[in-house]
């Protein structure tokens, strides 16, 4: 398994620099310029795709990049340029199959965009996770197949400042530019081990969740960490801050994290709950000088929690009502499950929750005979047959 390691490995260890000079591509940033790409898609049956999105700046998440590899031409298609219409080419790539790195994000982003779900993926994330590997992200795998380093600031950069630097665009065609040689490494892996079929299972569930999209925000979003300790004031002041945090964020456009964090909110909020006073609950945090113009609102928004009653807030939501709390019995064939399935994993030399996740491990021992719906096909057949569901067989 290691063998495929050797050619970059060696060039390292024998002190040859592995140079990449970054792909040519075209860039697409004018109304109309997608004619070349829409051409290029049209003769093939597969495509390399990856996103660029500024949730790191902006309130609210926006994809700003596509980068496509087509028949080994990159192209890069700016999504804010003004007057981009992109209904053409989301109908033609909606029947390719795409090579796609950790798509998760990615094909919700585009399903919440416009609706697109793609036909197919071979996603290398998914891949490398079935085969075991430890180090699973893009920048690790390129590296360690290909001697190749991806600029780190490309991973935090603002993706919808204009113009984009040729340095970021270099960084964005790299994105794409090796997914099929990876996607090939990791296939011929895949198959050796006899894994394939479980990836295509992955990439087909893949597909699913992302044709979901984002979860939408609830009234409750505003219960964050140990809020569920809170009984008292602690829960009005929680609520007002995190939405005075919200308010701050849409006025400011910047993601709710970069205005403060949710320990910042948990600690007022638990200092409101052991009775402290509006000064002492602010003094019980430590604002740095950004903090300094928001300040006053705050204080507000500390001031508006106290005063709230906690039993006028939103309430939690109602436990489903066809749902029964496992029995001891129950709880106990979770466990020995969830010993099966840890040693079917380190046999197999990947993550247990690969197999079977927590949630799924309850719904199993709850419904033992239903194994085959709560499960993926593979991961039905690596349980099914081990002693904790054999036994009830």
């Amino acid at each position: 398994m290691i063998s495929r390691f050797l050619p970059s490995r060696l060039r390292r260890l024998l002190g040859v620099k592995v140079t990449t000079r970054p792909p040519s591509y075209q860039l697409l940033d004018q109304p109309g310029s997608l004619t070349p790409l829409l051409t290029a898609l049209e003769k093939v049956d597969e495509v390399a795709l990856d996103t660029e999105a500024d949730n790191m700046y902006h309130y609210k998440t926006r994809v700003c990049l596509l980068q496509f590899l087509v028949d080994g031409d990159v192209f890069l298609v700016d999504v804010l340029a003004p007057g981009q219409n992109l209904d053409s080419l989301w109908e033609i790539l909606a029947k390719k199959h795409l090579i796609m790195h950790g798509s998760d994000f990615d094909l919700r982003l585009l399903h919440d965009l416009c609706r697109f779900r793609p036909h197919s993926v071979f996603d290398t994330m998914l891949a490398a996770q079935l085969l075991g590997l430890q180090r699973i992200g893009l920048a690790s795998l390129l590296e360690h197949h290909f001697g190749v380093a991806l600029d780190k600031d490309g991973q935090k950069a603002n993706w919808s400042k204009r113009p984009i630097t040729p340095k970021l665009l270099n960084y964005a065609a790299l994105d794409v530019w090796h997914l099929p040689a990876l996607r090939d490494i990791l296939r011929r892996e895949l198959k050796k081990l006899g894994r394939l079929d479980w990836l295509e299972q992955q990439c087909r569930a893949q597909i699913e969740a992302g044709s979901e999209g984002f979860a939408p925000a609830t009234e409750n979003d505003w219960r964050i960490g140990r809020s569920e300790r809170l009984r008292g004031p602690g829960l009005s002041v929680l609520h007002a801050v995190w939405h005075w945090r919200e308010s701050q964020a849409q006025r400011l456009d910047t993601p709710p994290f970069k205005v403060c964090g949710n320990s910042l909110l948990l600690t007022l909020a638990e200092a409101a709950e052991a009775g402290g006073s509006e000064s002492s609950i602010l003094n019980a945090v430590h604002l740095g000088k950004r903090h300094e113009r928001i300040f006053p609102s705050l204080a507000a928004a500390v001031r508006n929690g106290l005063e709230r009653d906690p039993k006028s807030l939103p309430r939690r939501p109602g436990r489903d009502p066809n749902h029964v709390s496992l029995s001891q019995s129950e709880i106990e064939h979770q466990d020995r499950i969830r010993a099966d399935r840890d040693r079917v994993a380190q046999k197999l030399g990947i993550e247990p929750t690969l197999i079977a996740n927590r949630s799924l491990l309850s719904q199993i021992a709850r419904s033992p005979k239903k194994i085959e719906e709560i499960l993926l096909p593979w991961q039905a057949s690596l349980l099914r047959n081990e002693p904790a569901l054999k036994e009830i067989r």
